[in-house]
């Protein structure tokens, strides 16, 4: 049993682009289709598909590379199911002085920082990638 599947989803991603690997597969959820668009906004990964293997289904995030290396230096969960990260607005994380983001869980949806700033809501920091 998964108790943690964003963390889960997040190491097959860090796996994969040390492995050199072209796609990651990760169980399907409307929460990793959300988290999974936010990579592709903020290039980040190339594309993500959703994929019907005939039981749940999968997501396929096709990751970006950059002269051999991979373009996500690092991806963190930061809240836990143990120990809950929520921030106020004036309290959202600069990732690496704004070149990196932040994915945070609000009541607008999963935005990135910098949109959470710009709609002025705070909510759970899920991640940090550069």
């Amino acid at each position: 049993m998964m108790t943690d599947p964003i963390a889960d989803m997040l190491t097959r991603i860090r796996n994969a682009g040390s492995a050199g690997h072209r796609w990651a597969d990760v169980p399907l959820s409307k929460l990793k289709v959300q988290l999974a668009r936010l990579l592709k906004e903020h290039a980040f990964v190339h594309d993500y598909k959703i994929l019907n293997d005939g039981r749940h289904g999968l997501v396929r995030i096709y990751l970006k590379y950059h002269e051999g290396e991979p373009v996500i230096r690092r991806i963190a969960r930061v809240s836990r199911p143990g120990r809950r990260r929520y921030v106020k607005v004036d309290e959202i994380p600069r990732v690496r002085n704004g070149l990196g983001m932040a994915v945070l869980s609000t009541s607008r949806g999963l935005l990135s920082d910098r949109a959470a700033r710009a709609a002025n809501v705070g909510g759970e920091v899920l991640a940090e990638v550069w």
